[in-house]
C-alpha cells in the first residue's frame, strides 16, 4: 500500500477511433489506446492540443506564399507627389518692423521723384532758351503759408491723439514731438512784422478731414500718417526752414527747429511704440499702411512747395 501523502489515481481513458471521412467540426486527438497512469503532484502538466485539422485545412507544404503588394492594381498608379508648402516672401524691411517697411516705400517714392526731376533737367539743358532759376527762390509769403498750413495739420492730429477714446492712441501722447505750439509761435512772430496771416488752403483742410475719418475708422492707417508727418518734418521740413531763415530772416532761430531733446531719439521712441503696436496688425492692415505712406509724403511735399510759391 502506497503512503497517504502521495496522491495517485488510475484513469482509464477511452479509445477514440477517427471516422473515415471527418466532418468539418470533428477534431482528432493523438491519444494513447492503453490506460495512462497520471500522478498528481504539486506541478501538474495538462496536455494541450497540438494542431487542428478539418476539411478546410491544407498541408503547410501546399500553402502559397503571400501575394506581393507591389503587384496589386492599386500600386500600379503613379505615386502621389506631396504638395510643397508655399511661404510668403517677406517685404523689404518687414523683419525690422512696419516703420522700416514705410521707409523703403518712402525711398522708392523719392527715387522716382529724383528720376523725374533728372529727366526734366535733361530737357532743360537740351533747350536753347534761357531758364529763369528765380522761381526756385524762397518767398516770405510762401514760407508764412507753409507755417500756417503746417500748424493747422499738426494741431489737428495732436488734438485727435489727445481726445481719442481708443487706448492705442495713448502710446503717442506727450511724445516730445508735438509741433503745433512751435508753429504758432513762429506765425505770431511773423505777424508782428507787418505780414498778413493767411487762412489754411483748401488742400490742407481736405487732408485734415481725411485724417479725422481715418482716426475714427482705422487707427493703424492714422498712425501711419502721424509717424510720417513727424518724420518728414524732422528729416526735411526743419532743414529747409533753417535755410529759409538764413536767407530771409537773418538767421533767426525758429521755434519749429527747437526741441526738448534730441529729435532723432524722440522719433525713435515713437518708432519703437509703433512697431510694437503693429505686431498685432494683420498683413492686410500693414499693406494698407504702406499705401497711406505714399499719400502722406505726397501731401507733405505740397507743403514744402508752398515755400517757393509765388
Amino acid at each position: 500500500m502506497k503512503p497517504p501523502h502521495i496522491a495517485a489515481a488510475t484513469v482509464n481513458l477511452p479509445t477514440f477511433t477517427p471516422s473515415p471521412q471527418p466532418s468539418r467540426t470533428s477534431l482528432h486527438y493523438p491519444l494513447p489506446s492503453t490506460p495512462t497512469r497520471i500522478t498528481l503532484t504539486n506541478s501538474i502538466r495538462v496536455p494541450f492540443i497540438s494542431y487542428c485539422l478539418n476539411s478546410t485545412t491544407t498541408d503547410s507544404s501546399t500553402i502559397s506564399p503571400p501575394q506581393d503588394e507591389s503587384s496589386s492594381p492599386n500600386n500600379l498608379l503613379p505615386p502621389v507627389k506631396k504638395k510643397r508648402k508655399a511661404y510668403r516672401r517677406l517685404r523689404p524691411g518687414e523683419a525690422q518692423g512696419i516703420t522700416e517697411e514705410m521707409r523703403f516705400v518712402a525711398m522708392k517714392l523719392r527715387e522716382k521723384k529724383l528720376k523725374l526731376e533728372t529727366d526734366k533737367l535733361d530737357e532743360r539743358e537740351s533747350d536753347d532758351s534761357d531758364h529763369d532759376d528765380r522761381t526756385w527762390e524762397p518767398e516770405l509769403d510762401g514760407f508764412l503759408r507753409y507755417l500756417v498750413d503746417s500748424e493747422f495739420v499738426f494741431r489737428t492730429v495732436e488734438r485727435m491723439v489727445d481726445e481719442s477714446q481708443d487706448v492705442s492712441f495713448a502710446y503717442f501722447r506727450n511724445s516730445g514731438l508735438e509741433r503745433s505750439e512751435s508753429f504758432a509761435k513762429d506765425i505770431k512772430w511773423l505777424g508782428q512784422q507787418d505780414v498778413t496771416i493767411p487762412e489754411p488752403l483748401f488742400t490742407s483742410k481736405k487732408y485734415v478731414k481725411y485724417l479725422e475719418e481715418l482716426a475714427a475708422q482705422s487707427p493703424p492707417l492714422f498712425f501711419c500718417h502721424l509717424y510720417n508727418i513727424y518724420f518728414s518734418h524732422i528729416a526735411g521740413g526743419q532743414v529747409i526752414a533753417r535755410k529759409v531763415s538764413e536767407k530771409l530772416l537773418e538767421g533767426k532761430e525758429l521755434a519749429i527747429c527747437t526741441w526738448p531733446g534730441d529729435p532723432e531719439e524722440l522719433l525713435k521712441g515713437m518708432r519703437d511704440k509703433l512697431n510694437a503696436l503693429a505686431q498685432h496688425w494683420s498683413r492686410d492692415e500693414k499693406n494698407k499702411c504702406l499705401k497711406e505712406t505714399n499719400k502722406c509724403f505726397m501731401y507733405m511735399g505740397t507743403l514744402i512747395r508752398l515755400i517757393i510759391m509765388r
